[in-house]
């Protein structure tokens, strides 16, 4: 009887930290409990405003009248439409067992949404793509703040984009965008095909950049790391590089071509569009 006795006090301790941490009255945080969905109609929206953190999550465009969030695994999902804006929230309590802290988030919405759309990201990654490059994902503002985690973009044409992230990597396939900003403070930043004017500002981490026309100027500043950027063999720009500690190289013919210790100028077609790439430590690889 007396060796039951230590076993029945870790029992009574171990629901103790159960009712504690989890509360299983409230259903919606048991980590057996069902996939959760919620929807709204997306007629006369104007924002869809997204606030998530620990999730891993994905938003799919569908042939579809509303918007609909559906989360596998524990956590507490609201949405929320107030006027002409949605708000989707993921809430996830800060103590649970480590096998249980796996969620999923996926958002389907309407796939001639044109409006804007904000996204919170607390931690966790998050992926969102359109249907093909010639069938993107079109979007008036798309505005990206994130705390720590990694976000996957394809196919999207926006009028306007920004990226602030304090931690986390970017990942971007096919990007439109009348403007574009980053704001990475530690991360790295790779861009395929994209099209549209950028600014860049890394504290640290590298900068990969493929263009695939040249629309507008590219500012590019990085504190620790590297910029590779790769132009359309037609584009028109006016080079200025400049480096405090590492090498540049540029693969282009250039005109006004002036080069000196770690920067180099120069013209390249009708020098129409600026190129401002600035490095205090690391390489710029221009071709």
């Amino acid at each position: 009887m007396e060796k039951k006795i230590p076993v029945l006090l870790g029992l009574i301790g171990l629901i103790s930290l159960s009712l504690i941490f989890w509360n299983p009255v409230d259903f919606s945080w048991w980590p057996f409990g069902k996939p959760k969905n919620q929807s709204v109609t997306s007629e006369g929206i104007d924002m869809i405003e997204m606030d998530i953190s620990g999730v891993s999550t994905t938003i799919i465009p569908k042939h579809r009248e509303d918007i609909k969030a559906d989360l596998d695994g524990k956590g507490k999902l609201t949405v929320k439409r107030q006027g002409d804006k949605v708000s989707i929230s993921v809430e996830r309590k800060r103590f649970g067992w480590p096998f249980h802290n796996k969620a999923k988030l996926n958002l389907y919405i309407p796939e001639d949404y044109d409006r804007n759309m904000v996204i919170n990201l607390g931690s966790g990654n998050l992926s969102f793509s359109g249907h093909s490059k010639n069938k993107p994902m079109k979007l008036d503002k798309l505005l990206f703040d994130v705390s720590s985690g990694n976000v996957k973009l394809k196919n999207i044409s926006v009028q306007r984009f920004e990226h602030d992230s304090s931690s986390g990597n970017a990942d971007i396939d096919s990007l439109t965008a009348e403007s574009g900003t980053f704001d990475i403070r530690s991360g790295n930043l790779k861009v395929r095909h994209y099209s549209g004017a950028i600014e860049a500002d890394l504290s640290s981490g590298n900068v990969s950049m493929q263009m695939d026309e040249l629309t507008g100027a590219v500012d590019i500043e990085v504190s620790s790391g590297g910029v590779d950027l790769h132009l359309p063999k037609s584009a028109d720009f006016t080079l200025n590089g400049k480096t405090s500690s590492g090498n540049i190289t540029c693969d282009f013919p250039l005109t006004k071509k002036k080069i000196e210790h770690k920067s180099i100028k120069g013209v390249h077609g009708s020098g129409e569009h600026p190129i401002d790439l600035n490095v205090s430590s690391g390489h710029i690889n221009i071709y």
